[in-house]
């Protein structure tokens, strides 16, 4: 037995199926939401103050932020590229030796997340706005990430960029 929404009547479609693909076809031909795009680039990581001990650790570590920045991108206006060249990182926290490996401890005295980066944001290949960026959270466990669980891994230094960004390419 078919369902009444199969069913047809003398070859005629009925007016639901019309109005969804009608609705389809509308999507399909605007254009898709175009978004900014965000280039990243370390500048002489292996000089960083802290991204982690084992090198697999420091790769996860620039992967990640890397990530998160070219996600923001989606807030950009379309046509717009951010450079950012990220030149030091020091995740908060404090890595403490235990056995083979070690530990990041997080005490909130002088171990706040620090980033310090260079920005250019271009617009059809012109330059809108560029400058320099040091980023810090003296009281980034004062008011924890934890009711932010998008930001995953490396909350505290993801918080920090996304003030940054939303409070320097915030749109009126």
């Amino acid at each position: 037995m078919t369902s009444p929404r199969a069913r047809t009547i003398s070859g005629h479609r009925p007016a639901g199926f019309l109005i969804a693909a009608a609705i389809a076809f509308l999507a399909a031909s605007l254009p898709a939401q175009a978004a900014g795009v965000v280039e990243v680039r370390f500048v002489n990581p292996e000089r960083f103050s802290d991204i982690g001990l084992r090198p697999a650790d420091r790769q996860a570590t620039l992967n990640s932020l890397s990530t998160f920045l070219q996600a923001l991108g989606s807030r950009l206006p379309d046509g717009q590229t951010l450079r950012v060249d990220i030149k030091d990182i020091d995740l908060a926290g404090e890595l403490i030796p235990f056995r083979a490996d070690a530990v990041r401890v997080l005490r909130g005295r002088a171990d706040w997340p620090r980033i310090s980066l260079h920005y250019t944001l271009l617009a059809q290949d012109k330059v809108v706005t560029s400058g320099d960026a040091d980023l810090a959270d003296m009281d980034y466990l004062d008011s924890p990430p934890f009711d932010e669980p998008r930001l995953g891994e490396l909350p505290f230094e993801k918080r920090l960029l996304l003030k940054w960004f939303d409070t320097t390419f915030a749109t009126p």
